[in-house]
């Protein structure tokens, strides 16, 4: 297939490095800093097996903080800290859309309205600024776009297709039609089609239903999902209703994909508030997966489903359950960069 000149690549497409996003006790994770700086640790040292891993942080006291958790790790030709302000640590929804070219990357930069201006977001909203004029990005072309977008909201199978969740980019843009997001996803990210589901959510999340919670292209045309098998559980026809969507989807040769369906997780709670695990929430990495693990009996058949659908790619676990309590989980906290990108 002959790609066009430019296009967004798949996750699973070489990566220069993954981006992260150091949390502290200026950020909403104060009340339990030590239990998810424990998954952060976790996630450094799966990634830069595989890769490098450029962690931002506030200033030189995190820096140093975050310097003596990791160690000898601080201290690898595979690890860069660089300094500047950001709101909080969702590096996928703040951080750079890459695409890939005849003439070299371009660092697509969406406007960060805080999931529609559900947070303060003006610091996240010029990270992607602020990371390019401290050099980390190599030669590069900015464009930024008066369009609300978070990385999360989108997959791309690096073929021209984009798969997406109605709900959440209707919610942030009300005003405007479905013909006329799909026609601006298409042009800026320079796509030939977007696939909508009307359906999927999970109790917990606070994004509007981010595609990268519940289904997520894998190579060979394939989809990994997040299913429901308890039919008593309040989410078992909304995701039951997304996996019959699924099945009508088709590749762009016509044909249907091939499906792959995560295992349920036991509902997880903070209080009376439900959190939101889902093992669709995984990171691409070079020749790996990293799959979020919550604790829970599924955690290994998901982590075994998730490296049938990426063959030939090791799979890591890491443990992720700190991070649901602020909505999120493992792809939620990083941003990987394609081959070449990174200075």
């Amino acid at each position: 297939m002959t790609r066009p000149a430019l296009y967004l690549p798949a996750e699973w497409q070489t990566q220069s490095a993954v981006v992260i996003a150091w949390p502290h006790a200026g950020t909403d994770w104060a009340e339990r800093l030590a239990e998810v700086e424990s998954t952060y640790l976790a996630l450094v040292r799966a990634i830069v097996r595989f890769e490098a891993v450029c962690i931002c942080v506030p200033d030189d006291a995190v820096q140093a903080h975050a310097s003596a958790m990791l160690g000898e790790l601080a201290t690898s030709p595979q690890l860069r800290f660089v300094q500047c302000p950001y709101d909080d640590t969702w590096l996928r929804d703040s951080g750079p859309i890459t695409l890939l070219g005849d003439d070299g990357p371009v660092l697509l930069d969406f406007r960060f309205t805080g999931w529609g201006g559900k947070y303060q977001a003006s610091r996240d909203d010029r990270l992607i600024a602020e990371l390019i004029a401290r050099g980390v990005f190599a030669a590069h072309r900015h464009q930024p776009i008066d369009f609300a977008l978070e990385g999360g909201a989108i997959e791309s199978d690096g073929r021209g297709s984009i798969l997406s969740t109605w709900h959440c980019l209707h919610e942030r843009h009300p005003t405007r039609s479905r013909d006329d997001i799909t026609a601006t996803l298409c042009r800026s990210l320079h796509a030939e089609r977007v696939l909508w589901l009307e359906h999927g959510y999970l109790q917990g999340d606070d994004t509007d239903a981010h595609i990268d919670t519940l289904a997520r292209f894998a190579p060979n045309d394939a989809i990994v999902y997040q299913a429901c098998d308890d039919a008593s559980d309040v989410h078992f026809s909304e995701l039951t209703a997304m996996a019959e969507e699924l099945a009508r989807l088709r590749t762009p040769g016509g044909t249907p994909y091939r499906l792959f369906a995560l295992p349920w997780p036991r509902p997880i709670h903070d209080g009376e508030r439900r959190l939101a695990a889902s093992y669709a929430n995984y990171l691409i990495v070079n020749a790996a997966v990293l799959v979020p693990a919550y604790g829970d009996p599924a955690d290994a058949e998901a982590a075994r489903i998730i490296a049938s659908a990426h063959p030939g790619r090791e799979v890591v676990q890491v443990p992720c359950r700190p991070l649901i309590w602020q909505n999120g989980s493992l792809h939620c906290i990083t941003m990987q960069i394609p081959e070449g990108v990174l200075a």
